[in-house]
């Protein structure tokens, strides 16, 4: 279903819900752990531009598609992105891109706000990300446009600001045209799923097994 600025501004005058058994499901068509992967699409960058940390000519990228809203996700960037970013991004081994896979009209808010923050820089854009996954528990908790305008607030966006940003047709049709390109070409249909060296990864996984599919590759 096609997101609007109707269905976003429904979606934060309610109290969004957060739950899951691992990570996020849509509806589900494909077996991830056999569904073929198009390279050429997973090169695919999103309509809105991807957002990527490292050096552009790493010897591994890792390409990640989540949602705002997916606690499994913000799971991942609280404990196993910090010490994967310091160990294989910061040394320009890994190429990390982040691409957004909103399950919920709250989830397309809060990547809607991680863009207008970032605009077009990947280092603010990330830090966006982490500071929305880090506060998950608190903005979902309650009425999700008070908090999110509280963070934009902090952030230094004014409230005609945050108006504008979340009430953007063309980031809301951006963001969806790169979830159904993740579900229709790549069968993404979890989240987190993540792709290193196009290698398919769903769901929450430790810092090991990153490590030991990076080194693979440094040694490939």
């Amino acid at each position: 279903m096609p997101f609007t600025r109707r269905h976003v501004a429904g979606a934060l005058a309610a109290t969004a819900a957060a739950a899951g058994a691992g990570f996020w499901w849509l509806s589900r068509r494909h077996d991830p752990a056999t569904a073929e992967i198009d390279l050429s699409e997973l090169a695919t960058a999103s309509p809105l531009g991807d957002m990527a940390l490292g050096a552009a000519n790493a010897p591994v990228t890792i390409i990640e598609y989540a949602s705002m809203t997916c606690p499994h996700c913000a799971g991942f960037h609280r404990t196993v992105f910090p010490e994967l970013k310091v160990q294989y991004i910061d040394t320009g081994k890994v190429r990390f891109v982040f691409r957004e896979f909103p399950i919920d009209f709250a989830a397309a808010a809060g990547a809607m706000l991680a863009r207008c923050l970032g605009k077009d820089d990947p280092r603010a854009y990330h830090a966006a990300v982490e500071g929305l996954f880090a506060t998950q528990d608190k903005w979902m908790a309650d009425d999700v446009s008070t908090q999110l305008r509280g963070i934009a607030r902090q952030a230094g966006m004014d409230d005609e600001g945050f108006k504008a940003c979340i009430t953007d047709q063309r980031l809301l049709t951006g963001l969806q045209q790169s979830r159904d390109h993740a579900y229709t070409k790549l069968k993404v249909e979890a989240t987190p799923t993540f792709f290193v060296n196009g290698r398919r990864m769903v769901g929450a996984r430790p810092f090991e097994e990153f490590a030991e599919q990076i080194e693979m590759n440094l040694k490939a």
